[in-house]
C-alpha cells in the first residue's frame, strides 16, 4: 500500500466514524448535534441544585429518580449570554467517557429539534479560526439541506476541571449509597435483637383417662 492510498484510507475511515444518527438542538440561533449514541435521555427542565467552588458553566446537579447527575450551561461553555428558561428549555442527559470510566452529565439547552441521520460525505472537516479558537470539540459541519449543523464531541467539550468535579460527584454518590446501606443493615440488626426469640411448645401431658387405659 502507497503511502498515498493509506492516506486516502484514513481519511474514509475518519468519515466513517462520524457519519451516523445525530440529536440536534438549538442555542439560540446557532443549530448543535450529538451523537445519538451518547444520548441517554430528554427530560424538562427541573430543580437544579448549585454547588459552591465549581466552574462557572456548571449550574449545578439534579436527583434524577436517586441519581445524582451534574448540570452545565452549554450557552455558559460556549461563551454565550444566557438566556430565560422557557417550556421548551430542556436537559439532554448524555453519557461521558473519562478514561475507562463512564458516567453522566446533563446539558441544558434552548430546544431539541429533531434526529437525522448524516452521511460521512455530508461532514466537513472543522475550519480553522486561527490559534486562540477553540475547536477541537468539533467532529465536523454537518450539511443538512442548506443549513450547518455543528457537530460535537461532547467528550471533548467538557474541561479536565469539570471532569475532575464528575468524578468527585460520583464518589459521593457511591459514599452516600454505601452509607444508606450500612444504615439499613443496622437497623435490620437492631430489629432482630429486639424481637423476642420464639417460645418451644410444651410437649403435650397425657390425660388421666388417657394413663388409666394404660396396660400396668
Amino acid at each position: 500500500m502507497t503511502e498515498a492510498t493509506a492516506q486516502i484510507e484514513q481519511v474514509n475511515k475518519a468519515v466513517r466514524n462520524r457519519e451516523g444518527k445525530y440529536l440536534t438542538f438549538a442555542l439560540g440561533p446557532e443549530e448543535y448535534g450529538l451523537e445519538i449514541l451518547k444520548v441517554r435521555e430528554i427530560i424538562g427542565y427541573m430543580d437544579i441544585t448549585a454547588v459552591p467552588q465549581t466552574p462557572e458553566y456548571v449550574k449545578g446537579v439534579i436527583n434524577l429518580r436517586g441519581q445524582v447527575i451534574p448540570v452545565i450551561d452549554l450557552r455558559a461553555r460556549f461563551g454565550m449570554a444566557t438566556t430565560d428558561v422557557t417550556e421548551e428549555t430542556c436537559i439532554i442527559v448524555v453519557e461521558i467517557t473519562d478514561g475507562n470510566r463512564t458516567s453522566s452529565t446533563g446539558i441544558v439547552v434552548d430546544h431539541v429539534q429533531e434526529v437525522l441521520d448524516v452521511a460521512g460525505a455530508d461532514i466537513e472537516d472543522t475550519p480553522q479560526f486561527g490559534s486562540t479558537v477553540e475547536t477541537d470539540f468539533i467532529l465536523g459541519m454537518g450539511k443538512i439541506g442548506d443549513s450547518v449543523k455543528i457537530l460535537l464531541d461532547i467528550d471533548k467539550v467538557l474541561t479536565n476541571e469539570y471532569m475532575a468535579f464528575v468524578r468527585q460527584t460520583g464518589q459521593a454518590q457511591t459514599d452516600e449509597d454505601a452509607q444508606t446501606q450500612c444504615e439499613q443493615t443496622q437497623q435490620q440488626e437492631a430489629q432482630c435483637e429486639s424481637e423476642p426469640a420464639p417460645q418451644e411448645e410444651p410437649e403435650a401431658q397425657p390425660t388421666e383417662q388417657a394413663a388409666e387405659g394404660q396396660p400396668q
